[in-house]
């Protein structure tokens, strides 16, 4: 039985990468904002990418081969999405607000103090949906890792009424994927400052999707969209 179940879930992280591979491969996909993350990444700085959990649809495929350790819920459909993107070299890391987090606590600082990269979904497992957790914050105060929000829209999407409106692009879309300006986290700050930094790492979230979907609204996107292609 467990032979049995070992496959099943070999067989469904192989056939979830080759189909999410698939997909994306359908769509064009533009590139914003990446320069300053990218010259973090050059120089061998430490990077804590930020994406709300209703915007993850796009990560797996986009941050593929480049060893970047995601933090997953230890739920059934974290074990899902786990062994998706095992198969494209992420270090994945277990854990969530919900679950004990210690050990993922560990590994990734342990990561962002080599100089490595870790992706955080602050509104996850559970939600409230787009309410920034603090974990992250408190990350990077522990390393020095700045925090980079990033964010994703598309010219054709399905909005899910889940609690977090989960977004998917439709085949063959336009897609816009945004990164925002790194945000490094004072470690002096605690107690009410830090709540109000929280708030304001929130707020650039939030407005990152806004002109994400915003850009699909100008009539200008057609002939803008090809200048940063993401190879």
């Amino acid at each position: 039985m467990r032979f049995l179940k070992n496959l099943k879930w070999s067989l469904t992280g192989s056939l979830g990468k080759f189909l999410l591979w698939l997909w994306a491969k359908t769509a064009r996909i533009g590139v914003e904002g990446g320069e300053p993350y990218s010259h973090l990444r050059r120089a061998g700085k430490p990077v804590i990418l930020l994406i709300w959990h209703g915007r993850i649809f796009l990560a797996p495929y986009f941050f593929r081969k480049r060893g970047i350790m995601p933090l997953i819920s230890p739920s059934q459909d974290g074990e899902i999405i786990a062994r998706i993107v095992r198969h494209w070299g992420y270090k994945v890391s277990r854990g969530s607000s919900s679950h004990s987090i210690l050990r993922a606590w560990s590994e990734m600082k342990k990561e962002l103090e080599e100089g490595g990269e870790v992706i955080i979904v602050p509104d996850g497992p559970r939600g409230p949906a787009r309410e920034l957790k603090l974990g992250c914050l408190k990350l990077s105060q522990k390393t020095g890792a700045p925090l980079v929000p990033f964010t994703y829209s598309a010219s054709k999407k399905k909005v899910f009424k889940s609690w977090d409106g989960f977004i998917v692009f439709r085949p063959f879309a336009k897609v816009r994927a945004l990164f925002g300006e790194p945000i490094l986290i004072d470690p002096s700050l605690e107690g009410e400052s830090l709540e109000n930094e929280r708030r304001r790492v929130e707020r650039i979230l939030i407005e990152l999707d806004a002109k994400a979907d915003a850009f699909f609204l100008s009539p200008s996107h057609h002939s803008s969209l090809g200048k940063h292609l993401f190879v």
